[in-house]
């Protein structure tokens, strides 16, 4: 096991921003300096899924095509300026923040997405891309460099969260490695949770709010006096599954997370910053990487900030961030990841369009990540 202790430097920086979390609660201070320059003049825009590997290796998915022609003058004709153009929709980077590896973008074969959307990284190492754009109903899975592997679903019109063919604008992906699943939040059309055969494609089983057969029905604005709605809304944004089987579900403009057994078995929920009306409050969740998975890490784009949660309860026991466009504010920060080392990674949607990097202080032990 690794113990890893706060950075005195650090400490004073930590005092100046305000009372500290629950004592054995993680606490994050960004790292400015991350990720490095991009080469080739490239620019990145809206940063729209983040992931890590199992070499601590950090995987961005952004948007090309929502670069402004002022952002992107230099790939114009004829160029407008010196700088910039367009990033490659994938960027791997390292812990230094140096990019490794790019790639993405359409091709014969495969559906790329119209609307780029959420990225993960399995056990095997193959990458896993969603898409939201208007036609977007399909995941795909790739090798680390980029080779095409596998397409679920397709794209074309949409249909209903009853298809299982084909998905509904589908948000992120998570996975279980033993019983070889992928299990997909669809997502900005749909109203469901659905798992394929991680290899086939096959389906599975899929379920709505509460374990409830998934529907369409139209669901009027978030009122956060009301009763809870009993089904998903759009979108449902994330799904986390647990060690110990647990399977957390982000239902975003519900300000609320649900936990269901792998079987779609619902077991709780937890409300989150109940009383957001924008865009909701569970944009994003990852697990702590300690023994007992202790905590949720919620990324909340409407509030601009990342909580830390206690699994167990749902209380907030820490927090960092705020609407901003300094180091360690966000606009909208959509998506987040941790490394090995209990380091938070997030990416901004809308005009955010970046990666930042969060450094985990205090005194924790962790688990040692299985080769």
């Amino acid at each position: 096991m690794r113990i890893f202790a706060a950075l005195p430097a650090f400490a004073c920086l930590l005092a100046l921003a305000g009372p500290a979390p629950a004592a054995d609660a993680p606490r994050f201070q960004v790292d400015p300096s991350w990720p490095k320059p991009l080469p080739n003049d490239w620019i990145m825009g809206q940063a729209a899924g983040v992931a890590v590997d199992a070499q601590d290796h950090v995987w961005v998915v952004q948007r090309p095509r929502t670069l402004t022609d002022d952002e992107k003058a230099a790939s114009l004709d004829p160029p407008r300026t010196k700088c910039c153009k367009p990033a490659p929709s994938v960027l791997e980077f390292d812990q230094a923040g140096n990019l490794l590896r790019s790639w993405g973008g359409p091709s014969a074969g495969y559906d790329w997405p119209t609307n780029e959307h959420g990225i993960q990284i399995d056990g095997q190492g193959f990458v896993w891309i969603a898409g939201n754009g208007d036609q977007d109903g399909q995941l795909l899975k790739f090798t680390p460099d980029g080779k095409f592997v596998l397409q679920i679903g397709k794209s074309g019109p949409q249909t209903d969260s009853r298809d299982t063919s084909r998905l509904g604008k589908p948000a992120n992906v998570d996975f279980d490695m033993a019983a070889n699943e992928v299990y997909v939040a669809d997502g900005y059309y749909n109203h469901r949770i659905i798992v394929f055969d991680r290899d086939t494609g096959a389906f599975k089983r899929m379920w709505g709010a509460y374990g409830k057969p998934p529907t369409d029905d139209k669901l009027g604005p978030y009122d956060p006096a009301a009763a809870p709605s009993q089904q998903f809304a759009n979108p449902v944004h994330c799904v986390r599954i647990a060690q110990d089987g647990l399977v957390y579900v982000c239902d975003r403009t519900n300000d609320r997370i649900q936990v269901f057994k792998k079987d779609g078995t619902f077991v709780k929920e937890f409300f989150v910053e109940k009383n957001t009306r924008a865009n909701g409050s569970v944009w994003e969740l990852a697990l702590w990487p300690d023994a007992d998975e202790t905590y949720l890490l919620n990324a909340d784009g409407a509030n601009n900030e990342v909580r830390t949660l206690s699994r167990a309860t749902g209380e907030v026991v820490g927090a960092f961030g705020r609407n901003g466009r300094m180091a360690g504010q966000f606009h909208w920060v959509h998506n987040l990841a941790v490394d090995s080392k209990g380091n938070v990674f997030t990416t901004e949607v809308d005009t955010g369009k970046r990666a930042q990097k969060f450094l985990a202080l205090g005194d924790f032990v962790l688990r040692k990540r299985t080769p």
